[in-house]
């Protein structure tokens, strides 16, 4: 049909959705080539594509060295011989499994695997990219030669661009991809990740998925309508895509008896068939709806969870030992990230206010990098006493904590607090708020409920006047890049928090405060918890802040109260 086809099983190919009218995409600018992109601009158009393609990955930032055509011409040979090229053994940081045709003709399926093995000859430090052979089937539909599409390929993987990522080729960036996206789950896609831990030993099993229902079961039009703005805007596409792919699953099968005696295989099966349901367009309009942190929150939020593993020993080295193939992945991430079941054991576990199942479901709720851990009981009541002073020093030293209530009308109720609570000294005696977004509080009894705080949810909500004194009015969550601290990241709760933002002191509205008087779970308008000095009464307020929903009783007198910290 044009210059690029000759990998190209046409056979195979919806050529009624191909448009031959004459196209040209002449526009620079980032927002109007974003629009085009989102629009479908250049998706009828083989040929058009194509160029577009070429631009896109040629305005990639490389390093300086980066293997080119010529490069490939010159070592192809060497490496594949005479070899049958539809059988050569592909490296161990691809699924050998898991090589997508997309429509290609038995010269293009053969090229896929001759590129994956020079890519491997050219980048000895790649451990890790299960999602590379779905990028090189896709870009061979655009691509003259064999030559032209490992240029392309190599580009990418050479972008030495520190804001602008692309492809995992870590075995390390891939796990802590996987935690963030489950960390995203958790936030936009709750009734989804509600059933997820109800039907599934350990949700962090299904979330590693999440790269191949994207590289690996979604048809070749949706992929290429997914790159064609993942070459616009990054990475932060793909986690946009894989949300909506899970909030489809869950709208279409809620309710329906599962196919399989696998979540992972049904979601599969239903990513292979999503045109079924779901047409390409509709499901980039739901990814794109969704009201994502920033690209600067996710990096964040991605960097911490590197640690988390980085300090489990989670390395590369031994990854390469332990792994062989991708979907011994999971496994592995099994093995290092504790099954829920296991962390929160029966037989270790004993809570006076909350059963091993509550806890379970609450430790379903928090960031996975914390899942890593298990229960420690730091402060009780019914040992320590009501003492606030006692409450501080034994959850001081401690981030994060989980703090539980049940009152004397067996409400219960608590909190997930991301900071240490020494911070609160900071203020010196006025009460100040701290914290980061990742807090929420909830309810268990008398029915189950998640509460987020506003700035997370609605983040372009914004109030402004006089605060009254030592309360605080929600703002903006706009990051700004001069805002990002310079110091170090010594804690694991790095993002959404005050120095993240450009924010004024007096104006900045955070989660949590505590002095020798009380406790204020909360802020500003949203204040929703506070806990008197004896540790006996308590009362709550709420708005939209926690979606008008009350926490518990206005007025309470607390039974039982527990601080637990995160153990190793």
């Amino acid at each position: 049909m044009d210059e690029y086809n000759c990998f190209v099983d046409w056979d195979k190919m919806d050529v009624t959705v191909q448009s031959q009218d004459a196209k040209e995409l002449t526009c620079t600018e980032y927002q109007e080539l974003k629009q085009l992109a989102r629009q479908g601009y250049w998706a009828k158009n083989h040929s058009l594509r194509a160029k577009v393609y070429h631009k896109l990955i040629g305005n990639i930032p490389c390093r300086t060295v980066t293997p080119d055509a010529n490069v490939y011409r010159d070592i192809v040979v060497k490496i594949v011989g005479k070899r049958n090229s539809s059988s050569l053994p592909l490296p161990e940081f691809v699924d050998n499994s898991l090589v997508p045709t997309y429509c290609l003709n038995a010269e293009g399926i053969g090229a896929v695997r001759k590129i994956i093995l020079c890519i491997a000859n050219q980048f000895p430090d790649i451990s890790f990219c299960p999602a590379l052979p779905s990028v090189i089937a896709l870009l061979l539909h655009y691509s003259k030669d064999e030559a032209e599409c490992f240029e392309q390929v190599c580009r990418i993987l050479a972008c030495n661009d520190p804001s602008k990522r692309l492809i995992d080729q870590t075995f390390l960036a891939f796990e802590s991809s996987c935690m963030t996206f489950g960390d995203l789950v958790n936030k936009y896609c709750q009734a989804a990740h509600k059933l997820m831990v109800a039907v599934s030993e350990d949700v962090l099993e299904v979330y590693s998925d999440w790269q191949r229902w994207l590289f690996g079961e979604l048809p070749m039009v949706y992929v290429a309508r997914v790159f064609d703005v993942f070459l616009v805007e990054g990475y932060k596409v793909l986690y946009r895509v894989a949300l909506a792919l899970l909030k489809f699953f869950h709208k279409v099968r809620a309710g329906q008896p599962m196919e399989s005696d696998s979540i992972q295989q049904d979601i599969r099966a239903f990513v292979r068939d999503i045109a079924k349901s779901v047409s390409p367009e509709r499901l980039l309009e739901k990814a794109f709806a969704i009201r994502l942190f920033s690209r600067k929150e996710i990096q964040l939020l991605q960097m911490a969870n590197e640690k988390a593993l980085q300090q489990k020993g989670i390395t590369v080295k031994q990854k390469r030992n332990l792994l062989l193939k991708y979907h011994f992945s999971m496994f592995c991430f099994v093995f290092f990230r504790q099954n829920v079941h296991l962390a929160v054991h029966a037989e270790n576990f004993k809570s006076e206010i909350v059963s091993v199942k509550e806890m379970r479901d609450i430790w379903s709720w928090i960031p996975e990098r914390f899942a890593l851990c298990q229960p420690l009981l730091l402060f009780t009541t019914l040992e320590h006493g009501c003492s606030l002073s006692r409450f501080y020093s034994h959850s001081e030293g401690h981030e994060p904590t989980l703090l539980l209530i049940k009152t004397t009308a067996k409400e219960v109720c608590g909190a997930y607090l991301s900071t240490d609570w020494s911070e609160r000294r900071r203020g010196g005696n006025k009460l100040s708020f701290f914290g980061t977004g990742e807090c929420f509080v909830f309810r268990l009894q008398p029915e189950v409920e998640r509460y987020e705080w506003v700035i997370i949810k609605h983040p372009d909500l914004a109030t402004t006047g006089s605060e009254p004194e030592n309360h605080a009015s929600p703002a903006s969550s706009t990051l700004s890049s001069s805002s990002v601290p310079s110091e170090p990241l010594d804690r694991l709760s790095p993002f959404l928090s005050a120095r993240h933002f450009n924010l004024p002191s007096k104006t900045a509205s955070m989660f949590m405060a505590g002095s020798s008087e009380c406790i204020i779970i909360g802020g500003g308008d949203g204040q929703a918890l506070y806990l008197d000095a004896d540790l006996n009464h308590g009362r709550t307020s709420h708005c939209n802040t926690f979606n008008n929903q009350p926490l518990c009783s206005e007025s309470f007198q607390i039974s039982v109260l527990e601080v637990w910290g995160f153990r190793d």
